[in-house]
C-alpha cells in the first residue's frame, strides 16, 4: 500500500499504528481463508460437524497467520529463537482457536440452535454470526494482545535504545519523574 495515495490527514495515523494495520490486513486475509476452508468442508465432507470444520479452517488460517505476521506485521520485533517463538505462537493460537469455537459451540449445543429445533436458515445464520464473526473477533483481540506481549515482544536492544534515547526526560505517559528533577524542584 502506497502511503502517497492516502489522504494526508490519515497518513500519520497509519504510520503510528503500522503494526496494527498490518496485523489487521493479515487478519482479514486469514479470515477469508477461514471462511473459504470452513464452508468448503461444511458443504462437502463435514456437513454434520460444524465445530470440527471451523477448527480445521482456523488451524489452517493460523499457520498462514504465523508466516505472514512473522514475516511482515511483527518483523521488527522478536529476538527469540524461531522454535521458541513458533511454540509460543502455537500455544497462543490453540487458546485462540478455543476462544473462536466457543460461541459456535454454545449456540449449537447449549442454545440448541440447530435443525430440527430451528430452520436450516436460522442454523446457518447462527453458525456464521457466532462462529465466524463473534468467535473471530474475540480470538483476534486475544491474539493481538498475546502476540505483542509474549510471542513477538520488542527486542531488548530496541527497548534499550528507546530508554537511552529518553534518559533524563520525564515520561508524560506515566508518573515517573527523574530523581534529579525532583531534587531540583525542592
Amino acid at each position: 500500500m502506497a502511503l502517497a495515495h492516502l489522504p494526508a490527514a490519515v497518513r500519520p495515523l497509519i504510520v503510528k499504528h503500522r503494526e496494527l494495520v498490518k496485523y489487521s490486513l493479515v487478519g482479514a486475509t486469514c479470515f477469508l481463508l477461514t471462511v473459504a476452508v470452513n464452508y468448503t468442508l461444511r458443504l462437502t465432507v463435514l456437513t454434520h460437524k460444524p465445530t470440527t470444520a471451523l477448527t480445521i479452517a482456523t488451524t489452517i488460517a493460523t499457520i498462514a497467520s504465523y508466516l505472514l505476521n512473522r514475516g511482515w506485521s511483527f518483523r521488527s520485533r522478536g529476538g527469540r529463537g524461531r522454535q521458541y517463538e513458533a511454540a509460543l505462537f502455537t500455544l497462543v493460537s490453540v487458546l485462540a482457536i478455543g476462544i473462536n469455537v466457543i460461541p459456535l459451540y454454545v449456540a449449537r449445543y447449549v442454545f440448541d440452535l440447530q435443525v430440527p429445533h430451528v430452520s436450516r436458515y436460522t442454523q446457518e445464520c447462527s453458525d456464521f454470526v457466532t462462529g465466524m464473526l463473534i468467535g473471530t473477533v474475540l480470538a483476534m483481540f486475544f491474539r493481538w494482545w498475546a502476540l505483542k506481549k509474549w510471542v513477538f515482544p520488542m527486542r531488548r536492544s530496541t527497548t534499550a535504545n528507546l530508554r537511552s534515547a529518553t534518559d533524563g526526560i520525564p515520561s508524560i505517559l506515566s508518573n515517573e519523574v527523574e530523581p534529579e528533577l525532583v531534587r531540583a524542584q525542592q
